[in-house]
């Protein structure tokens, strides 16, 4: 993937922010010698890092490396709930608040540890009375409630697989992944809130089950009445009444090789049947611990609060597995940053005095958008250090999340990664590391990242290409799901050896990396390869922007234009002359090749509940075709509503 002829301004980025002084005296990790240490011996490092895991049985060798198939501590067992539960009841965390919990209409739960070790020892007990066993697959499609990582654990401490279906999927998406994966069992919920809306789960998993290897479905009763959902006798279980069945005594935690599969997390592909991510159990544990203690700076008086679903990686990884294995204080939350007002996030920090804060940039735009008064109402003082996971980060919205919720005291942690990389493998270690906004900066310590051009050779600083992994990392996913073939191919394909994430990167005069996306989000415009971010970045860079969408649109004579669909902040007055001023904008921040070819503005983005902006659709509309898979869109409305903009201002 060839570069553009300019480096265009945004990513030659000269503000630079270091580590705060006093967040650099207490921090895990302050001296930036790591990064040579593990660079000089990764397995040696990735073996240090072991040691932070409570093994059964201790590995016999650190890698097993065969490309494209890697094996980590070799020979070793271990337990993943053991390690995110059960050792942490045997120290001083025993009665330490484990997951603070605010549902959606303001009811709360706090569970110590000691009392989440409880409910998963009762829940595998309950999983094993239903026939569930070492191996077999459990799907589990529940709204952000404690029952959520309860059953995740119970499985992992059974030795049985789980697959979480986001709870914003269709029943014909949850069916998809339910026939992939040939789930005995189902987990869900009678409903889930949503803005004050009740999300019928019971009805959808009632039509994705049919027909399936699902034998037994365990249901919470979230919603009650109101969810006018019906128990299929013989079928269905009611989640409570098995539980206050269950036996009360201690479930011993399976005793699980280090390559045994923990969790298969589904997610999108180029040829639209999701690939089943499969994670196995030593590695990923350990790279999630890591990463808690390197990237997150955790301590253990830190009360940390992601705002992700389960249902994504980031769910898995930086709400149960990763916090809870390093023994962390977490706040889980049900609902919408909106509902019941756009106050909702700060008032959590505020009243659980949050010292860690993790969100998507989507959601720092929309912030923005509304404005800084509903920030400021609030005490966030307790804050030390700000995240953000999903996306590349417009360096004016991690400019705003510095200074209107950090107040400029607490480091931005901007992390690349993947689902199938397990966790952050490009972030700034936020007591070494000076940032750059817009930049993930630099590899974690033991991982290995460059930007190489289409043959495969790095490119000079200054340059762009693909982004790729050249060795191994322990959190790596080892296939597909039933399908290894596709991953060889998808992942080690183009570069046999290197994992190739598909984004595109480029790395400026410092060395600094900077995203740019999916290289499929890149544009060809008369020969000029412009990455979306790029542009969109640009835009939101403009006084009167809160978010913006840029895709390439088929054009005879360019190949592609640029189309941007643009959301203003509230109180903009949107027209033919804001619509030359921010192209004007676009031009002088990245050049003449750039200027978008056409502006609509809107007052949504379509976005799954995730918060990801889905280009796809917007490339659908643009050349008029069917639109495809609306099934993760957080508001299906949106995408219909532009639809009709587009189509009306094209006649």
């Amino acid at each position: 993937m060839a570069s553009s002829d300019r480096f265009d301004t945004l990513l030659s980025e000269i503000r630079t922010f270091a580590p705060p002084s006093d967040f650099v005296a207490q921090a895990n990790f302050s001296d930036p010698g790591i990064y040579e240490i593990a660079a000089a011996d990764p397995e040696a490092y990735w073996a240090q890092q072991a040691g932070h895991i409570d093994w059964f049985s201790h590995y016999k060798t650190v890698l097993d490396w065969q490309p494209p198939h890697a094996k980590w501590f070799v020979d070793g067992k271990l337990n993943a709930t053991y390690n995110a539960v059960d050792r942490h009841r045997l120290t001083s965390r025993k009665n330490k608040a484990a997951i603070m919990w605010e549902g959606e209409p303001g009811d709360s739960r706090v569970l110590t540890y000691d009392m989440l070790g409880r409910e998963v020892d009762r829940a595998a007990h309950v999983l094993t009375s239903l026939g569930v066993k070492r191996g077999d697959r459990v799907a589990i499609y529940l709204p952000m409630i404690p029952e959520l990582p309860i059953a995740m654990l119970a499985c992992a401490k059974i030795g049985a697989i789980h697959t979480v279906v986001f709870a914003g999927f269709s029943s014909v998406a949850l069916k998809d992944r339910i026939e992939d994966a040939e789930a005995q069992l189902l987990i869900t919920a009678d409903a889930s809130w949503r803005r004050g809306s009740v999300v019928p789960l019971k009805n959808n998993a009632d039509l994705a089950v049919e027909g399936t290897s699902v034998q037994r479905v365990l249901v919470v009763n979230r919603v009650g009445a109101a969810a006018n959902s019906q128990m299929r006798e013989g079928r269905d279980v009611d989640w409570e009444t098995a539980m206050a069945a269950a036996p009360t005594s201690a479930f011993p935690a399976a005793v699980m090789d280090a390559e045994d599969v923990l969790y298969i997390l589904y997610t999108s592909g180029t040829t639209g049947k999701p690939k089943g991510i499969v994670h196995t159990t030593g590695g990923y544990m350990v790279g999630v611990n890591t990463s808690m203690r390197t990237v997150f700076d955790l301590k253990d008086d830190d009360v940390y609060f992601c705002t992700a679903d389960i249902g994504w990686v980031t769910g898995h990884t930086y709400i149960v597995y990763g916090p809870l294995s390093a023994g962390a204080t977490l706040v889980m939350y049900e609902g919408a940053p909106d509902f019941p007002d756009r106050e909702r996030y700060w008032r959590i920090i505020e009243k659980y005095g949050c010292t860690i804060f993790y969100t998507a940039p989507t959601s720092i735009r929309t912030f923005m958008k509304w404005g800084p008064q509903y920030v400021e109402k609030h005490d966030l003082r307790t804050l030390r250090w700000l995240g953000t996971v999903g996306e590349p980060i417009n360096p004016e919205a991690w400019m705003w999340y510095n200074e209107h919720v950090g107040k400029g005291r607490c480091p931005i942690v901007d992390t690349w990664w993947q689902t199938e990389t397990g966790c952050a493998m490009i972030a700034p270690l936020p007591g070494i590391t000076k940032t750059k906004p817009g930049s993930a900066t630099h590899p974690v310590p033991g991982v290995s990242a460059r930007v190489v051009d289409e043959a495969g050779e790095p490119v000079a600083l200054g340059q762009g290409g693909y982004l790729v992994l050249d060795k191994p990392w322990p959190s790596m996913l080892r296939t597909i799901w039933k399908d290894d073939e596709r991953f060889a191919k998808t992942y080690f394909g183009k570069y046999p050896g290197v994992y190739l994430p598909g984004d595109g990167a480029r790395l400026d005069g410092d060395g600094y990396i900077w995203i740019l996306g999916r290289v499929d989000d890149v544009i060809n415009v008369s020969g000029h390869r412009i990455g979306t971010m790029e542009v969109e970045s640009a835009l939101v860079d403009h006084q009167s922007v809160a978010e913006a969408a840029v895709i390439g649109r088929t054009h005879d004579v360019k190949g592609q234009a640029i189309t941007a669909f643009v959301t203003v902040k509230e109180g903009v007055t949107t027209g033919d002359e804001l619509v030359a001023e921010l192209k004007a904008h676009v031009v002088k921040l990245i050049g003449a090749m750039a200027r978008p070819e056409e502006i609509h503005f809107t007052a949504e983005l379509p976005k799954t509940r995730s918060a990801k902006i889905m280009r796809r659709l917007l490339r659908d509309i643009a050349e008029g075709r069917a639109i495809g898979d609306t099934t993760t869109l957080a508001d299906a409305n949106v995408i219909e509503a532009l639809k009709l903009q587009y189509q009306d201002r094209e006649q």
